[in-house]
C-alpha cells in the first residue's frame, strides 16, 4: 500500500478571524497582561522600528502574542479610535481544561469586572463572563466531563 500526503495548501494558516485590538496607548501594557495569563510568545513593534512618524516613537505599531490564545493589537494611531466592545464577546468556550480556564477566568477578573462568575448552569455546562482591565469581554466556559477545580 502507497500512502499519498499532499501538502494543504492552507497549511499553516489561520482558520478563523483573529482578534486585532486598537489600544488607546496601552497595547504594551495590555498585551503583557495577557502574555502573562495565557502564556505563548509576545512579539512588540514601535513605531520607530517599523519607520512610522505618526505617532510617539515608542508607541506600539503591532504586537502579536502567539500560544494557547492567539491576540494582536496596537496603540490607536492619532485621530485613530480605540477597540470598544459592545455585543461581543472573545470565546474562551473549550478552549483549555476546566481548572486552566478557571485560572485564566480569575486572572482577567483582576482589576476588571466580572459579569457573572464562572459557574455551573442549568443546562448542564459551566460558564462565566468578565469584562478585564482593558475593557475586553470575555466568555469563559467548559462543558461537563473535566474536573472542576476545588473550591477556594
Amino acid at each position: 500500500m502507497r500512502l499519498v500526503v499532499r501538502a494543504n495548501r492552507y497549511a499553516g494558516r489561520r482558520t478563523a478571524p483573529g482578534i486585532y485590538v486598537s489600544f488607546p496607548g496601552t497595547a504594551r501594557e495590555a498585551l503583557g497582561f495577557y502574555a502573562e495569563i495565557f502564556g505563548g510568545r509576545l512579539s512588540l513593534h514601535t513605531n520607530e522600528e517599523f519607520g512610522r512618524t505618526g505617532g510617539a516613537p515608542d508607541a506600539i505599531a503591532h504586537g502579536q502574542l502567539t500560544g494557547p490564545v492567539a491576540l494582536a493589537g496596537s496603540d490607536t494611531p492619532a485621530g485613530g479610535k480605540s477597540a470598544r466592545f459592545e455585543g461581543v464577546m472573545l470565546s474562551l468556550l473549550g478552549a483549555a481544561e476546566p481548572a486552566i480556564l478557571h485560572e485564566w477566568f480569575n486572572k482577567l477578573s483582576y482589576g476588571g469586572r466580572v459579569v457573572y462568575p464562572l459557574a455551573p448552569t442549568p443546562w448542564g455546562a459551566s460558564d462565566g463572563q468578565v469584562i478585564d482591565r482593558y475593557g475586553l469581554h470575555w466568555l469563559v466556559g467548559y462543558e461537563p466531563g473535566g474536573d472542576a477545580p476545588a473550591a477556594s
